[in-house]
């Protein structure tokens, strides 16, 4: 059974929760690398060790934490609990920036890998019972597509604003303060996200619950269209975590300018929350997978413009942020509306492991959250990057110059074009869509981009 319409008092709670996630995900994975070579003093290298070390036990722990998930919908006929326990991972955020006066170097590092390990468990617990919630609905192709567009813009305006204002936090205040004040918003963001996953369970009741099996990891990664779907999108998280972790450096070393930082988020985040709507239109005209591919196309010739660095000037700079910014919103929007398609495609099998897939999924993300900014470390370390404490000024060589420079985007463009290759492999989406327009009545009221009803 599906719904023709969800109503707007669940839509807009529940995409109010991503924000919290977004804040997680975005303010450490821009500044957090910038934070331990610039301001703790940790080495590169050892910077990017203590954000990837963490994602070893993320590894195991996420499709834990979907199992868990499984069974406690079975059991209680819904995944809040969880949820709320998730909840406290902005005690995390919070410990992540607020390390002890007098720590720099490798004890810093220690303090941020201890707290990182703790926060992404709680992260999980959140965000895996969140992202289940769209396979658990009573609803179709199109209308997962359109629930994760609402979502789509509600979590980039927050990236958007978070993006733009943590820096000038953090100069006006301290990382301490900034962290203070996102995390009351995440908290709050993560409340209402509770509220809004009751709310869409209440008016899109999808199948009984049934007890979950131990199976629920092996179904998931047998089904060979999630592998694909999830080798490519594993490769975008790399990708997009990569460029915003690079962000800070190359406004600072490549454009000159410290204060671009909030500039070139704004380019970036600004586009993704304005054409989400028109990439919901683009996958129901044309379907999740061409729109995605089209997108992957257009950030590598973003990445290759960007490559002339600032020799191209910076409206030209600009120009091609912009690109890598609406080709993000079809990134972000696409895989998360295919994933309920792929568990939907499954059948009962897939239906009762809903939270093992999403957990797998969550997986591959933190996996690029990891990866992405220890890559970019990587580079700088063989460039003979030099770390600096907070006001220190230190004269990188022309190497670390460049390793900045072609970090930041011919190797973006080289991995995003592996996503696209793994991506083609995916090919549920034709027979998803035709099985969509062979039911209009179901589709019919739901049409179109988010918008308030």
């Amino acid at each position: 059974m599906t719904v023709s319409r969800l109503p707007l008092r669940a839509l807009v709670p529940f995409a109010a929760g991503s924000i919290g996630m977004g804040i997680w995900v975005t303010v450490p994975g821009i500044f957090l690398l910038y934070f331990l070579t610039d301001v703790l003093a940790v080495p590169p290298l050892a910077a990017g060790l203590t954000l990837l070390l963490p994602n070893i036990i993320d590894v195991v722990l996420h499709p834990w934490v979907g199992r868990l998930s499984d069974t406690d919908r079975a059991r209680t006929g819904h995944r809040l609990r969880l949820m709320a326990a998730g909840c406290l991972v902005v005690v995390a955020f919070v410990a992540l920036f607020a390390v002890p006066s007098g720590l720099r170097g490798t004890p810093a590092a220690i303090w941020v890998g201890v707290v990182l390990v703790a926060g992404n468990l709680l992260y999980a617990c959140y965000q895996v019972s969140y992202l289940a919630t769209p396979a658990d609905l009573g609803i179709s192709y199109h209308d997962r597509t359109r629930l994760m567009g609402y979502r789509n813009v509600v979590i980039t305006v927050g990236v958007l604003v978070a993006g733009v204002l943590a820096p000038l936090l953090a100069g006006a205040v301290d990382y301490a303060g900034m962290s203070l004040v996102f995390g009351a918003v995440m908290l709050a963001a993560m409340l209402a996200g509770i509220g809004g996953v009751t709310r869409l369970n209440r008016a899109a009741p999808g199948h009984p619950a049934v007890p979950g099996h131990r199976g629920g990891l092996l179904v998931a990664l047998r089904d060979r269209h999630f592998r694909a779907l999830t080798a490519s999108y594993l490769t975008v998280a790399v990708t997009m975590n990569l460029v915003l972790a690079a962000m800070p450096y190359f406004a600072k070393y490549e454009l000159g300018r410290a204060g671009a930082t909030s500039l070139l988020i704004g380019a970036f985040m600004a586009p993704a929350v304005l054409t989400t709507p028109l990439w919901v239109l683009v996958a129901r005209r044309f379907g999740k997978q061409r729109g995605l591919l089209a997108a992957q196309a257009a950030f590598v010739a973003g990445s290759l413009v960007l490559a002339f660095g600032a020799a191209a000037g910076l409206p030209v700079v600009i120009g091609a942020v912009v690109v890598l910014g609406v080709a993000f919103a079809a990134m972000q929007l696409m895989p998360l509306s295919m994933v309920p398609d792929v568990i939907a495609a499954a059948g009962p099998g897939g239906a009762a492991s809903a939270g093992s897939y999403t957990g797998v999924w969550t997986t591959a993300e933190a996996t690029g959250g990891a990866v992405g900014p220890y890559l970019f470390s990587a580079l700088l370390a063989a460039g003979g990057f030099v770390a600096s404490g907070a006001g220190e000024e230190v004269a990188q060589s022309p190497a670390a110059l460049d390793a900045v420079r072609y970090g930041f985007t011919l190797v973006p463009a080289a991995l995003m074009t592996v996503a696209i290759l793994l991506q083609r492999r995916y090919t549920l989406d034709r027979s998803a869509r035709a099985q969509a327009v062979s039911a209009p009545r179901a589709d019919a009221t739901s049409a179109g981009p988010p918008r308030c009803e």
